[in-house]
């Protein structure tokens, strides 16, 4: 997997530039390993996507949704999908929450980054059929 794209790349300094109320919220309390010193990214390119806030150690993604989101969400699951697909996780918080529940939103967080993640099942083997012995 390339790490990111040119595209993602110019996207995500855009997006630094002018965050929402929300995302600067959020950052100022991610930011320097404040929680749980958990390292954290913003507006970070991964692919051809740009995430909302990275924990690359962890492989976990948060992402803050307003009102744009609601209107995206097929999209968002080819997004999250493919992210999945790429080993990350991904946890989706609502911009009111943010504002309005931070320490909820800061536990969610730190317990999906400390929780390891599910890994799938080896394939089954099943015993060769037929007259081999």
């Amino acid at each position: 997997m390339a790490l990111h794209s040119d595209r993602a790349q110019k996207a995500a300094r855009r997006l630094r530039r002018n965050p929402t109320a929300a995302e600067k919220a959020l950052w100022m309390l991610l930011r320097q390993k404040a929680l749980a010193g958990l390292r954290f990214r913003r507006q970070t390119p991964i692919g051809p996507y740009v995430v909302d806030f990275c924990c690359l150690s962890h492989r976990l993604i948060v992402e803050v949704d307003g009102g744009v989101h609601r209107l995206t969400e097929e999209r968002d699951a080819v997004r999250d999908a493919w992210l999945a697909a790429e080993g990350f996780r991904m946890l989706r918080v609502s911009n009111e929450d943010v504002m309005s529940r931070m320490n909820g939103v800061l536990d969610r967080i730190k317990s999906a980054a400390l929780t390891p993640p599910i890994r799938p099942a080896p394939p089954a083997t099943f015993p060769r059929m037929g007259g081999r012995s």
